[in-house]
Formats: structure tokens, C-alpha cells, sequence
């Protein structure tokens, strides 16, 4: 096999053919590069992109920059110890350009692992914890996922401050990422003997451009490189480490797989809690035996009331040497989990917890001295239900731990994706493929030439260099038929390849493939926080001070009138006083309080049913999406590439003055080619066909000056001084183009069918006309449908004409249409269905529709395929499939139905469970509820909420019209 030399290779369309970058020869250059990406307000052609890179160019410290005409963005790379990025907003702005969506340059990200959390209030305390300390902005902590994303200046405070604060607040932390540090390698080094080892591979590393930390462990002798994959890769951090040995001591290293990010803490939980439940059986158990079982057995009985000592007996004994245990040190975690939560002037479920059990523990204490120092006392000992109950909350907390492990299955499957091998391909300076070698996919580097074999999965983002085949993305995707792929088609990491034999050049590795920006863009949705989880975080505030006081008013509502005599002695067991009967009603309603199945309500629905959208090609990006989407009740939609297929094709062409159709098309070729339009490229592709039919031989480029951009009319400049416009009838009548009778019959003729005109003015007269024809999905109508009986209303909102608008929305059924507006139109349409009160969603393809999107209550960008990193949208579809509309709708609503079903279940366990706790059954039926029961209770209303979430995983999509 055979490439035209590695040089020749092909890179893919970063930005729009008119956009230029600029490298700047590096001086001082420092491996600290920081990129910059903001909005310039007032790009209309390429002069001003010339304008602003040229400014941006000169400055020292600035590597490179890219400006992008279409999108109005300038993504600059730069080297912060050199030059500030004040000095580049102050450069642009120089230039005469506005500067917008400027991002603040002291703000550092952290990704922490949240150790210990359990409820609610305990997120809500490490979240003000965090807020408070100096330096931080903005701290975020989401209960379900365990993790906080927390806002911080890094000229005042850093991370080291930052997990301390985390700690001093009573729970563990652990660094997942910085923002800057997304790319990393874990490595295993052998050939370490000494400290100092240690000190030359870190220096060597540190040496290298774009390595941005060193981080290594000396006692398991591992070293974790965070890099930038633009300068530097893996394999070339290996060799760096091989290199710095010498000839007595040689240095290896080896890649070697972490757990996956919060794998390793949850199977840790789930293996404290199982240890501590198990332990705490060993003596629960027996206390339960010696309690319940054995008494009724009279040998065993009459020896259990066995006098040790005055009226101590054996059983009071015994009941006490294996409660303590559990007591004190099976039962620490409460403790500390409560003296953490005090400490910080707030209470959690620990606190209910060691309330509960102390007051039975010390209680039973008491009795036992009076038992130890009378010869007629005759008391009770609860010392089963401290312990039982905290056996029953272990298990609890062992189920839900496993249940909540399970919340996460989603995003597992997709990082799994990836493959774990490549072939590695070495080429000569010919093109020629010398070597293969299979590598470890971490290993693979930017550019280099991997081959993929029939069957086997496409390891990174690439493109194609040699060969053809069919790739199927389902798994990414979700289209289920394969795609065709030749050279210069790009190919996602994870789908795989069906037939041929293809070349591939890694263009995305890392956490740039689309994999993992997928994972990424889940992963922040989950940690965000819904609107709905408010209700939680008040409740939370006051839930467990009004549990303490329920609980201290219930013993005084059953102590005093036992004591008085108000209620009949005979409802008091006979081995209990009043105090001690009132007393089991008040340690009740402590344990029954659950807030932890309040707290987990919320962030386990979003975070599986996030999940679930990722699988199905529907990522919603956070909670506060996920909730809007469901109150949707008007959808409104993009025409072109939205509800039509977005593959235009001209159907005819007509000239209208006596210039040659050779060069009408050359022209119209000339005036287009920089334009990203789907009709665009069709009447540019129509044009050069219909040239080289006319017998055209112009090979050469004709440039184009004054090119302008008109959104959703057109484009005009002038060719040889000869001004040309290309667009519809609003740009003609901008700029004062008389369109006589024959323009206007065939303009009436195409728009009856649903075709867009594209006309053509040249030296300020109609020269002629294209007929372009862009069918519409064959699911469109059902989903309008579809959408109907949701009680959802559809509105189409397009560039075109009114007659062909007109007439697609009449194929598709719908009724309400706005024609001839453009991007900043139709986020005022959206604006004005807006002030009638509905909650709107649009859907777009998310370039030109990005002001509409932004304005939307929710935007759904459609067919983003690899780009999922779309700021504008709320709702990322990345099919082109109008199902997954009703897909994204759906979910939500399915999704918000749970979380209310999920707070009906909490409130109205706590609401109920509270007052049978209390006792308020029990004059009428005689039935309570024992402390060690209540703990079951509180338990199981946990778990349950977390599987009633997990329910979701079985979502199946109301509507498939094309069996996918």
C-alpha cells in the first residue's frame, strides 16, 4: 500500500476556507501555552479576519491564531508569562471589532473526588464550605456522582487549600483533573534505586515542551504526566524517561491502566460497608439471641438471669460487651461524620443516627450501674437497639452504595468504547508503509498513520489517508446504517469499521476524540444541578433540627402522661418504666427521619436518565436542560438541514441577459466558493458541472474582492471591478436590482413546487437563476405529528422565501410559518412566542441557527455528529434524526415524572413514617414501631429511591420511524 508521501496527506477543515491561521515563530518559548477562545462582534468578510489576525500576529507571546468569519470567534494560543490576555481583548479591540464572551483569565478549574457524603446536607455543607474559602468563585458539588467542579483564582488560593477545606469540613478529597490537565499517562517505572532517580526522570519530563505537571509516586513507583497533544504525545514521554538513564541504570516504564474515575472509591465504599455490616452482625446477631431468642428457652433463660453482681445479670452483661463494639468502633464513622457536621453548624443523617444510638447505649448504661449498685432495682437495657439499628443502617448503606454504582452504567459502556490496541504504521519519506506494530491506543499521537482492519474498532478521531469502506457509528451516533468512508472522510474513535481495509491519520486523540468530549459533556451534566433539587436543599436546611425536636417532643408527649397516669398503665410493658416506654417512641422517630432519600431523589434521575440520552444519541447537558425540556409546549424548526435532508441539488438553471453561461458559471463559482452553505456548495457543485459541459478550461482561481456575507440573503463582491451578488430577492432588493417580469414568473413557477431560487446580478442586473431542491426527511411529517398529540405545537422559521416555506410546512403539517428571516430574526420570533408565555424549543443545525438556539428556553442542535461541543445548544442530537426531538421531550418528561415520583415517595415516608414512629397508632391498634425497625425503615426508603431511579435505564423511545 501506497500514500503520496506523509506531507501530502490531507488535514481536515478546521474552520471555513476563508479563515486564515497564523503560527508565529516561537522566541522564549515556555511549554505554558494557554488557548483563548472569544466572540468578536462586527466580522463580515475576510479583510477584517486579515485585520484581526495580522494585529493579534505582532504581539510577543501569542503562537498562533485562527479567526473564524462564520462563527464570529477568534481562538488564540498563547504563552501567559509573556503577554496577558488583557493585552489581546485590548489588541482586537484596537482593531475596531467589539470583543464578547471574553472568558476571565484568573480562573482556574479543579475536579475533586468527594469522599464520605450521604445525604444532602452533607453536599450542602461541603459546597458552603468550599464557597467560603478565599480564592474559590463557584463551587459545585453533586451528591449521586460524589464529585465537586469548583471556580478558583490561582493567584489566591490553590488546590492543596482547597481539598483542605474539603477535609476540615469532615469528608476525604481527591483531585480528578484541573482544567488543563485533561490529556494524561499513567506510567509504571522500573529501574528505580534511589531518591534521586526520581528527581532526574521528573526533571527530564518537566524539560519537555508541553508537558503541563509531574506528578509521581515514589512508593509504588508510578508517574502520572498531564501533556499537551498538540506539542507532545506518550511515546515520546516514554523515551524521555529511557533516555535519562545511563549505561549502570537503566530507566523503563510501562503504560498501566488506573480505575476508572470514582471506580476505585466506590468499590472501596462498597467493600467498607459490606466489611463493617458483616462485623457488626457478629455482634449484633448474638445480642439479638441472647435478647429475643434465648429467654424462651428455659434452661438457657433461667442462666441469662443469672445475679452477677446485686441485679446485674448475665444476659445485661453480655449484652453489653458486644454492644460496645459496635457502639464505639464499628460505629465511629457516625461520630465523626456528626462531631464534622456540628462543627460546621449543621446536621446530617449521622447526627439522627448518633443521637439515636447514644440514647439507647447511655441509657442502657445507666440502667446497668443502677442494676450494678441496687439489690432490687429491675430495669430494661436497650443495648439490641443500638446495635441492631446500626447494622440495619450498614446494610442500607451497602444497597444503596451497589444501587447508586449502577447510576453510572451508561457512561461506563461509552468509555469502553474505545479500543485497546491500534496498528501503528511507519512510513518512509515516500509514502511507503515499512513497519507495522501493534500499540497500546494511549500511545497514539496526533498525526500518526494507523491501519484498521475489517471488523475492528476505529481507535481514534482521524481521517481517512488510503482505502474505503463502510464504518459503523451506531454506537456514537446512533445511525444505524454504516457510512461510506474514502479519503479525506473523517472517522470517529469507537465505531467500527465493517468491510475494507483502510489508512487512517489521527487528527483527535485523547480527550479531544469525540468519545471523549461526549463522556466530558455527561459527565458535567450529571455533576449540574436541576432547579427541582432546591426543593431538597431547603428542606434540608431545617430537616434534621425539626426531626431532633419531633423526636424530644414525643418522648415528653409520652413521659409526662405515662408519669401522670393519663393513659392506661397496661399500655407500658411490664419489663419498662414510662421513661423507657417513652423513651423507645423517641429514639423512633430519630432513626425512621430519612434526608438522604430527599437528597438522592434529584441527582440519581438526572444522572441516569443522562446517561441513557448519551446512549441513544441525545446528550442533554445538565439537569437545568433536562428540566426545561419538559415543560416544551412550541418546537420551532430550522428548514434547511433541519426538516429537509440538507443535501441540496440544483433542479435547473436559466440565464437571464446575454452573458455566456461559460462565464455566468465561472462567476457564480468565484462569488460562492467561500461561503459554507448547503445551497451554496450545491449551486457551486451545479455550476462547475454545467461549465465543463459549456467547454469551460478556466482551471485557474478568480479572486474575489469586498466579499461580504449577508446572513440569510446572500453574498456579494466584485470580480475584475464587476460587482455580483448571490442570493435570494431580499439581497436583490438591497442592493436596488430591478428583477423583470421573466425573473419573476420563473421565481413564482420554482417556489409553487417548494424549490429556492438562488439569483444571480452582475453589474447590478439579474444575469440569471438556479433552481435548488432540498427534499424533506421522510420522518418529518410523522414527528410534526407526533408531536401534536404531545400537545406540542410546531413552527417552521427559515431564510426562504414565503411560497417555498409555505409549501414544505404544508408537506410536514405545520401551520404557523415566519419566511425571510435572518439568524438574528429568528431569535426575535423566538423572543415573541416567548412573551406569550410557552416554553420554546428550537431546533437547528447550529451554525447559522446559533442566536435562535441561544434565545430558545431550550436549543437543540441537530446532526452535530463529532461536534458535540456546541455552546449555544442546550440539547445535543447527534443524529440528523428528527425522532430524537421527541426523544429529548420524552425523556425529560419521563425523567421529571420520576423526580416527582421520587420526592412523593421521600416527603411522604418522612410525612407518614414520622408519626407511626411517634406512636399515634398505637392507642388505637397497639402497634409501634421499634427503634431497630425504624432504622430498617430508613434504610430501605433510600435504596428505594435510588432504584426507582435506576427504572430508567428500561426507557425505550416512544417514536422510531425509521427502525433506529
Amino acid at each position: 500500500m501506497e500514500l503520496n508521501g506523509k506531507d501530502d496527506i490531507k488535514s481536515p477543515l478546521l474552520h471555513h476556507p476563508n479563515d486564515v491561521a497564523i503560527t508565529v515563530p516561537p522566541s522564549n518559548f515556555n511549554k505554558k501555552i494557554r488557548t483563548l477562545a472569544f466572540k468578536v462582534r462586527g466580522i463580515t468578510c475576510s479583510s477584517c479576519v486579515a485585520s484581526i489576525e495580522a494585529a493579534l500576529g505582532k504581539l510577543d507571546g501569542v503562537q498562533s491564531a485562527m479567526v473564524s468569519v462564520l462563527q464570529g470567534q477568534a481562538v488564540v494560543k498563547y504563552i501567559p508569562e509573556l503577554i496577558s490576555a488583557k493585552k489581546i481583548k485590548e489588541a482586537v479591540e484596537d482593531t475596531g471589532f467589539e470583543v464578547e464572551d471574553f472568558p476571565e483569565q484568573d480562573n482556574a478549574i479543579c475536579r475533586l473526588r468527594i469522599k464520605g457524603m450521604a445525604c444532602t446536607s452533607c453536599s450542602e455543607s461541603t459546597e458552603r464550605a468550599l464557597s467560603m474559602l478565599d480564592g474559590v468563585k463557584k463551587a459545585v458539588v453533586g451528591l449521586a456522582l460524589g464529585e465537586a467542579k469548583i471556580h478558583f483564582d490561582p493567584n489566591v488560593t490553590n488546590i492543596d487549600r482547597i481539598v483542605e477545606a474539603v477535609e476540615d469540613a469532615g469528608f476525604g478529597a481527591d483531585l480528578i483533573n484541573t482544567g488543563g490537565d485533561l490529556n494524561k499517562i499513567y506510567l509504571s517505572l522500573e529501574g528505580i534505586t534511589s531518591t534521586e532517580d526520581f528527581t532526574v526522570i521528573r526533571g527530564s519530563l518537566e524539560s519537555l515542551e508541553g508537558v503541563n505537571h509531574v506528578e509521581i509516586d515514589a512508593k509504588e513507583h508510578k508517574a502520572t504526566i498531564s501533556y499537551e497533544p498538540d506539542i507532545i504525545g506518550p511515546r515520546s514521554l516514554i523515551q524521555c524517561i529511557q533516555e535519562a538513564g545511563h549505561v549502570s541504570n537503566t530507566y523503563q516504564a510501562t503504560l498501566y491502566t488506573p480505575p476508572r474515575a470514582g471506580e476505585a472509591e466506590r468499590q472501596h465504599e462498597i467493600l467498607m460497608y459490606r466489611n463493617q455490616f458483616f462485623w457488626s452482625c457478629l455482634f449484633s446477631v448474638p445480642i439479638f439471641v441472647f435478647d429475643m431468642v434465648l429467654p424462651m428457652l428455659p434452661p438457657y433463660g433461667n442462666w441469662l438471669e443469672y445475679k452477677v453482681i446485686n441485679m446485674l445479670n448475665v444476659g445485661m452483661l453480655l449484652r453489653w460487651i458486644l454492644c460496645t463494639p459496635v457502639q464505639f468502633i464499628i460505629g465511629k464513622r457516625f461520630y465523626a461524620g456528626s462531631y464534622h457536621a456540628l462543627r460546621r453548624k449543621s446536621a446530617n443523617m449521622d447526627v439522627l443516627v448518633a443521637l439515636g444510638t447514644n440514647a439507647a447505649y447511655f441509657y442502657s448504661i445507666y440502667i446497668m450501674i443502677k442494676a450494678l449498685t441496687s439489690d432490687s432495682f429491675e430495669g430494661q437495657d436497650f443495648f439490641e437497639t443500638s446495635s441492631m439499628l446500626i447494622s440495619f443502617i450498614l446494610l442500607g448503606k451497602y444497597l444503596e452504595v451497589l444501587a447508586k454504582g449502577k447510576t453510572s452504567n451508561a457512561l461506563a459502556k461509552l468509555t469502553d468504547l474505545a479500543p485497546d490496541t491500534a496498528c501503528l504504521l511507519t512510513l518512509d519519506a515516500d509514502g511507503h508503509v515499512i513497519s507495522e506494530i501493534e500499540i497500546n491506543s494511549q500511545l497514539i499521537q496526533k498525526n500518526d498513520i494507523l491501519k484498521i482492519v475489517p471488523g475492528a474498532k476505529v481507535p481514534v478521531d482521524g481521517l481517512v489517508v488510503d482505502g474505503q469502506s463502510h464504518v459503523n457509528e451506531s454506537m456514537i451516533t446512533g445511525e444505524a446504517v454504516p457510512v461510506a468512508k474514502r479519503p479525506g472522510d473523517k472517522v470517529i474513535g469507537g465505531t467500527v469499521n465493517e468491510n475494507g481495509c483502510v489508512l487512517i491519520k489521527a487528527t483527535h486523540v485523547g480527550s479531544e476524540t469525540a468519545l471523549s468530549q461526549i463522556v466530558q459533556l455527561v459527565e458535567a451534566a450529571q455533576l449540574a444541578k436541576a432547579p427541582v433539587q432546591k426543593l431538597a436543599d431547603q428542606i434540608s436546611k431545617f430537616f434534621v433540627p425539626t426531626v431532633v425536636v419531633a423526636a424530644f417532643l414525643t418522648w415528653l408527649g409520652w413521659f409526662i402522661p405515662g408519669e401522670a397516669g393519663i393513659y392506661p398503665r397496661s399500655w407500658i410493658p411490664s419489663s419498662m418504666d414510662a421513661f423507657e416506654f417513652a423513651l423507645q417512641f423517641g429514639i423512633s422517630v430519630l432513626v425512621v427521619a430519612c434526608p438522604c432519600a430527599l437528597g438522592l431523589a434529584t441527582p440519581t434521575a438526572v444522572m441516569v436518565a443522562t446517561g441513557k440520552g448519551a446512549a441513544l444519541g441525545v446528550l442533554i447537558k445538565g439537569g437545568n436542560s433536562l428540566e426545561n425540556a419538559h415543560k416544551v409546549k412550541t418546537v420551532v424548526f430550522d428548514k434547511t438541514g433541519t426538516l429537509t435532508v440538507g443535501k441540496p441539488a440544483v433542479v435547473s438553471s436559466v440565464l437571464f441577459s446575454k452573458i455566456s453561461m461559460e462565464d455566468f458559471c465561472d462567476l457564480t463559482i468565484a462569488a460562492e466558493a467561500n461561503s459554507e452553505h448547503p445551497i451554496a456548495k450545491a449551486v457551486v457543485e451545479h455550476a462547475k458541472k454545467l461549465s465543463q459541459k459549456h467547454g469551460s478550461q478556466n482551471e485557474h482561481f478568480i479572486e474575489i474582492k469586498d466579499f461580504e456575507v449577508h446572513p440569510g440573503s446572500g453574498v456579494s463582491g466584485k470580480i475584475d471591478e464587476r460587482p455580483i451578488l448571490v442570493g435570494n430577492k431580499r439581497l436583490m432588493r438591497f442592493f436596488n436590482v430591478v428583477l423583470g417580469p421573466e425573473v419573476d414568473t420563473y421565481i413564482s413557477e420554482n417556489e409553487k413546487l417548494a424549490r429556492t431560487c438562488v439569483l444571480v446580478a452582475i453589474d447590478g442586473r439579474a444575469a440569471g437563476a438556479f433552481a435548488v431542491t432540498d427534499p424533506v426527511k421522510p420522518e418529518a411529517a410523522v414527528v410534526i405529528s407526533y408531536l401534536h398529540s404531545m400537545h406540542i405545537t410546531s413552527v417552521m422559521v427559515t431564510g426562504d422565501n414565503w411560497a417555498t416555506a409555505t409549501a414544505i410546512a404544508h408537506q410536514v403539517g405545520i401551520q404557523k410559518v415566519f419566511a425571510e428571516t435572518d439568524p438574528l430574526g429568528k431569535a426575535d420570533k423566538i423572543k415573541e412566542l416567548q412573551l406569550s408565555g410557552t416554553t420554546v424549543a428550537m431546533v437547528g443545525d447550529g451554525i447559522n441557527d446559533s442566536p435562535a438556539l441561544a434565545a430558545a428556553d431550550v436549543g437543540m442542535a441537530i446532526g452535530a455528529g463529532t461536534d458535540v461541543a456546541i455552546e449555544a445548544a442546550d440539547v445535543v442530537l447527534m443524529k440528523s434524526n428528527l425522532e430524537d426531538v421527541v426523544t429529548a421531550i420524552d425523556l425529560s418528561r419521563k425523567t421529571m415524572s420520576r423526580i416527582r415520583m421520587n420526592y412523593i415517595w421521600a416527603l411522604g415516608y418522612n410525612i407518614l413514617g414520622m408519626p407511626i414512629a411517634a406512636g399515634v397508632l398505637f392507642p388505637f391498634t397497639g402497634i409501634r414501631l421499634p427503634p431497630w425497625l425504624a432504622g430498617a425503615c430508613m434504610a430501605a426508603s433510600s435504596i428505594s429511591v435510588v432504584c426507582s431511579s435506576l427504572l430508567l435505564q428500561s426507557y425505550k423511545k416512544p417514536l422510531s420511524v425509521n427502525g433506529v
